[in-house]
C-alpha cells in the first residue's frame, strides 16, 4: 500500500480533523466569546476542504487511482460531487447559526465544531468503499448530530428532538449493523467490490436478509417511509440553524452513501433491492404529501416536504442505471438549494421581540408588508412542488425521465400522480401569504446575511437556475460514471 498516494487522497479528512481538534482547544481557552471567529473558521476550513475535492470532479477521478488504505476509502468524482454539496450546506449552516443563536443567549463555541466533525464523518461515508469505513463515518456523523438536535438545552422541544433522535438512531444503527454482519457473513468480505464479486454467482437468502436489513437501516438515514417517524419531531425541535442542516448535508451524505451500497456492492443484484426501493420511493411521496396536508407548524411541513422529496430522489436509484444516478445528484443540488432557500426563510420570519414565528396561520398575509420576503417563499414553495419555470422542475423531470428511459413507465407515471398531492399545500403557503387578511406576526428585521443567502438560494431556483443544466448535468453524469466504474 502506498502510504502517501492513500494520505494524498484522505488530505479533506485529515483538514476537517486537524482543523476540528485545534479549533476544540481554541474553545477550550477562549469559551464561548470566541464561537463567532470560531464559526467563520470552520467556514475557511470547509471551503478549503472544496478547494481539494474539486479537483476529482472536474478531471472525472474513477478507478484504481481513487482508492486508498487497501481499497477501503474511494475519492473518486462521485464522492467529490456529494462532498461538495454538503461542504455548501454545512457553510450555509454554520453562517445562519450566530445571529439565532446570541438572540437566545445560546451562541456556544461547540456548535461549529460539531458541525465539522459531523462533516467529516459525512466526507467517510459517501468515500466509503468497505463496510467498516461506512459504519465509522456513520457514527461519527451520527454522534455530533444528537447533541446539536438537544444543543438548546434550556428548550424543552429540542431535548426532546435530542432524545428521539438518538434511540431511533441507536434502533437504526443496530438494524444496519445486523444487516452488515449478515452481509460479511455470506459473501465472507466487507469490501464493496469483494461484496459485489461474492454476488455475482447468485443470491444466497441469507444475503438477501442482509441487503433487506442495511437499506432498512439507511432508510431512517434520508427518512425514507416507513422510517420517517423521527423526521417532524425532530424538524420542529431542534433549533432552527441546526435543522437546516439536518434537510441538507445528512441527507446528501446519506442519499449518496445509499447509492454507492445499492449501486456499488448490491449492483450485480439490482432485482433484489429494486422492489424495496420502488416502494420505499411511492410510500414516502403519498406519506410526504398527505401528512403535510394538516400541518400548522411550517417546519414540520417542510420536514414532510423533505420525505416527499426523497421519495422523488429513489425513483432515480430505482432506474438503477447511470442516467437514474445522474438523475439523483442532480434532483439533491436543487433540493440543497431548495432547502436552504426555505429554512433560512423560517429563520427570517420573527415577531418584533425576536421570537421566532412557526405557526403557518400568523404568515397570513405577509406579503403586505414583506413583498420580497414572501416572494422568495413562494418561489421556494413552487420550486419544491415542481411547478415550472422554476428549476425544482426540472430535478422531478430528470428522474422521471431517467425511470421511463429505464423501462419504468408505471413508477414514473404514479410518480407524476402523486406530485399533484404535494402542490396542494405548497401552493397552501403561497395562498395564506397572499390572499389572508394580514396576521401582522412576522414583523421583526432579517439579520443582513440571512438576506444574502436567501437571495442567492432563490437565485438558484429561480428561471435562471436553467443557466446551470448543462454544467450541473454534465458533472453530474462524470460523478456517476465514476460510481458505475467502481462496479
Amino acid at each position: 500500500m502506498d502510504w502517501s498516494q492513500s494520505l494524498r487522497l484522505v488530505a479533506p479528512e485529515e483538514l476537517l480533523s486537524i482543523a476540528g481538534l485545534v479549533l476544540l482547544l481554541v474553545a477550550a481557552w477562549g469559551g464561548d466569546r470566541a464561537a463567532r471567529a470560531i464559526t467563520w473558521l470552520s467556514v475557511a476550513a470547509i471551503a478549503a476542504c472544496a478547494v481539494l475535492v474539486a479537483p476529482a470532479l472536474c478531471s472525472g477521478a474513477s478507478g484504481p487511482d481513487t482508492l486508498a488504505f487497501n481499497g477501503q476509502y474511494r475519492a473518486d468524482a462521485f464522492a467529490s460531487f456529494a462532498k461538495l454539496l454538503i461542504y455548501a450546506a454545512a457553510g450555509a449552516s454554520l453562517i445562519v447559526a450566530p445571529a439565532f443563536f446570541e438572540r437566545v443567549k445560546a451562541m456556544r463555541a461547540e456548535y461549529p465544531i460539531l458541525i465539522l466533525f459531523a462533516v467529516l464523518g459525512m466526507g467517510m461515508m459517501v468515500s466509503a468503499a468497505d463496510l467498516i469505513t461506512l459504519y465509522i463515518g456513520l457514527e461519527l456523523n451520527s454522534l455530533s448530530a444528537y447533541v446539536l438536535a438537544a444543543f438548546l438545552r434550556s428548550d424543552d422541544r429540542s431535548a426532546e428532538a435530542g432524545l428521539k433522535y438518538f434511540v431511533l438512531g441507536a434502533l437504526a444503527s443496530g438494524i444496519l449493523l445486523f444487516g452488515m454482519s449478515l452481509t460479511y457473513g455470506f459473501t465472507g468480505t466487507t469490501s464493496f467490490a469483494g461484496i459485489s464479486t461474492a454476488l455475482h454467482g447468485g443470491l444466497s437468502h441469507g444475503a438477501l436478509f442482509g441487503i433487506t436489513f442495511m437499506l432498512a437501516g439507511l432508510a431512517f438515514k434520508i427518512s425514507a417511509v416507513p422510517f420517517h417517524m423521527w423526521t417532524p419531531d425532530v424538524y420542529e425541535g431542534a433549533p432552527t440553524p441546526v435543522t437546516t442542516f439536518f434537510a441538507t448535508a445528512p441527507k446528501v451524505a446519506a442519499l449518496t452513501l445509499t447509492m454507492r451500497v445499492a449501486l456499488d456492492a448490491f449492483g450485480s443484484q439490482a432485482h433484489a433491492w429494486q422492489q424495496i426501493v420502488i416502494f420505499a420511493a411511492l410510500a414516502s411521496i403519498v406519506v410526504g404529501a398527505l401528512g403535510a396536508i394538516g400541518q400548522q407548524n411550517i417546519k414540520r411541513l417542510l420536514a414532510y416536504s423533505s420525505i416527499n422529496n426523497v421519495g422523488f430522489m429513489l425513483i432515480g436509484l430505482a432506474a438503477a442505471t447511470p442516467k437514474g444516478a445522474s438523475a439523483m445528484l442532480v434532483y439533491l443540488a436543487i433540493y440543497v438549494a431548495m432547502s436552504v432557500g426555505g429554512f433560512v426563510a423560517v429563520l427570517m420570519l420573527k415577531d418584533a421581540d425576536g421570537a421566532p414565528v412557526e405557526n403557518i396561520a400568523d404568515l397570513a398575509g405577509l406579503s403586505r408588508h414583506r413583498k420580497v420576503l414572501s416572494l422568495c417563499i413562494a418561489m421556494v414553495m413552487f420550486s419544491l412542488a415542481g411547478i415550472p419555470p422554476l428549476f425544482g422542475f426540472w430535478g422531478k423531470f430528470v428522474v422521471f425521465q431517467a425511470a421511463v428511459q429505464a423501462g419504468m413507465v408505471p413508477l414514473a407515471a404514479v410518480g407524476i400522480a402523486a406530485s399533484v398531492i404535494g402542490a396542494f399545500y405548497y401552493i397552501k403557503i403561497v395562498k395564506i401569504l397572499y390572499f389572508d387578511e394580514p396576521a401582522m406576526k412576522a414583523v421583526g428585521k432579517s439579520d443582513w446575511m440571512h438576506q444574502a443567502l436567501l437571495a442567492i438560494s432563490a437565485l438558484v431556483i429561480s428561471p435562471a437556475g436553467y443557466l446551470l443544466t448543462v454544467w450541473l448535468g454534465h458533472y453530474a453524469n462524470s460523478a456517476a460514471a465514476a460510481l458505475f466504474g467502481a462496479v
